[in-house]
């Protein structure tokens, strides 16, 4: 399969990056406030797999329209890479795409994150481009329960990739087993008995999102999990007390803000993580300087939490991404 027929599947996995790189998810993608069930969490997580081992939502509208994103709008290159993706897939990522949830499931392999993962985006999308384009570069349909699934092989690793439009309005991305599971679901498959539940019936995940509801980004799950496909240096994650799940909140307007929590094992490696933060924070005062910028960020840090619990909070200003915009090649007329 061709390189263009992974567009979508690359651009839409970007939301996954919101725990790490909110302000550069921002750019790329954003989305309603009412998107929320009573139960907690974007109605999406209905077809999200009971297993899924990390959830990320972003709110497209309304991180489209702030502040910050205007700004880097002028400032960044982006214009041809977005408008060749919407001639590809019919998809303009600015006014098509109203919310995203992104699932990274735990029985993938750790050389392949996106074989394991799933992406499921709400808004408004030409059906037939779609399946035209990757029928085009190889592509197949199969009908399963009633829904038709795209499916693409990968050249570069074992697996395949599958689209499918689980409900108008609704696309489904990800590796094929994860979207059939999507399908199971919307079929009324939502029985633990028969071994295909959805994530709202678990509980501990679920109280973890519905903290997060105030954030237009967001992102939760088993630190572990993504410790496994990280390749980190080993002596550095030797230092990384035990951490069981995490969580990043954050509201992206004129600036960023948001909150980063993690669950550690026990009241000890709570401690020793607050020693760790502690530590980077006094790091990144001394390497600050005079620069009033990231003095204003670095004065926003506040560390808290108790028990188990570690927390924090931050505030990115709009003068940072003034700054490094300021650095960046002047953007072609």
């Amino acid at each position: 399969m061709m390189q263009r027929t992974r567009y979508f599947v690359i651009a839409s996995l970007l939301v996954l990056g919101v725990g790490v790189g909110t302000g550069l998810v921002a750019y790329y993608v954003g989305f309603p406030a009412g998107a929320f069930a009573r139960r907690g969490g974007p109605e999406e997580l209905q077809y999200v797999p009971r297993d899924a081992a990390v959830i990320a939502f972003a709110n497209v509208q309304e991180v489209m329209a702030s502040e910050l994103r205007q700004k880097l709008h002028k400032a960044l290159p982006g214009e041809n890479g977005q408008r060749e993706f919407a001639n590809q897939t019919g998809i303009n990522i600015d006014q098509d795409i109203d919310r995203v949830v992104a699932c990274l499931s735990p029985n993938g392999s750790t050389a392949d994150m996106q074989g394991s993962g799933m992406v499921l985006a709400r808004g408004r999308f030409d059906e037939v481009k779609i399946e035209s384009l990757m029928r085009d570069h190889g592509a197949h349909v199969e009908e399963y329960k009633t829904k038709r699934l795209i499916i693409a092989e990968h050249t570069d690793h074992p697996g395949s990739f599958a689209v499918a439009f689980v409900e108008p309005g609704l696309i489904a991305v990800g590796s094929t087993n994860t979207v059939r599971t999507a399908v199971d679901l919307h079929q009324g498959g939502d029985n633990p008995n028969t071994g295909v539940a959805s994530v709202t019936g678990n509980e501990e995940l679920m109280n973890l999102v519905r903290s997060l509801d105030s954030g237009n980004v967001w992102a939760v799950g088993r630190f572990d999990s993504l410790m496994s496909r990280a390749r980190l240096p080993q002596d550095f994650a030797g230092r990384i007390p035990p951490i069981t799940w995490f969580s990043v909140s954050g509201r992206v307007d004129g600036g960023v803000t948001g909150v980063i929590r993690a669950e550690a094992r026990d009241d000890e490696a709570a401690t020793n993580l607050r020693d760790v933060v502690r530590g980077f924070m006094a790091l990144a005062k001394l390497q600050a300087g005079s620069k009033p910028e990231m003095q204003a960020m670095l004065q926003s840090l506040e560390l808290g939490g108790a028990g188990k619990t570690v927390a924090l909070s931050f505030a990115v200003p709009s003068q940072v991404f003034d700054a490094a915009a300021a650095m960046l090649p002047k953007k072609q007329p």
